[in-house]
């Protein structure tokens, strides 16, 4: 199959790649010098990635801690600008260390130059992720 090119359908195939838990094949959907940022990260974690192989580090032990079962809303919108989306979601599945249950609703912000992922700002909310570390797939003590 070939990856898809706009950014609405390759957000979409994006998604699909993160439900089947194929990281590597996720991360090959940004460029080079693609931007991961995270606007309401909490302290300890990062809050800005610059370049593939930082946004490869980060997604390596996701399937871990964070098992995905389906986006069941999903809302992408397009811009003025033909290269950026605005996405609403919101992710369901299950925290791997303890079994309990992960539902999250995102807003994203991403552009797509050349069929590649450039700048991905994710606007999740740490609030409602369990503070006892088992959804901490950042490794934030780097």
């Amino acid at each position: 199959m070939t990856t898809p090119t706009q950014p609405a359908d390759l957000y979409r195939h994006g998604l699909r790649l993160l439900l089947d838990k194929d990281i590597s094949a996720w991360v090959e959907l940004w460029a080079q010098d693609g931007v991961f940022e995270f606007p309401f990260a909490p302290e300890g974690r990062p809050k800005r990635l610059e370049g593939k192989a930082a946004v490869a580090d980060y997604m390596r032990d996701y399937p871990d801690h964070i098992d995905l079962h389906d986006f069941p809303e999903l809302k992408i919108h397009r811009t003025d600008d033909p290269e950026t989306i605005v996405v609403e979601m919101r992710g369901v599945g299950q925290l791997v260390p303890s079994g309990a249950p992960f539902d999250m609703t995102y807003i994203a912000v991403v552009t797509v130059v050349g069929g590649r992922i450039t700048h991905y700002r994710d606007y999740w909310n740490p609030l409602a992720v369990p503070q006892d570390g088992s959804a901490d797939f950042t490794r934030s003590g780097r």
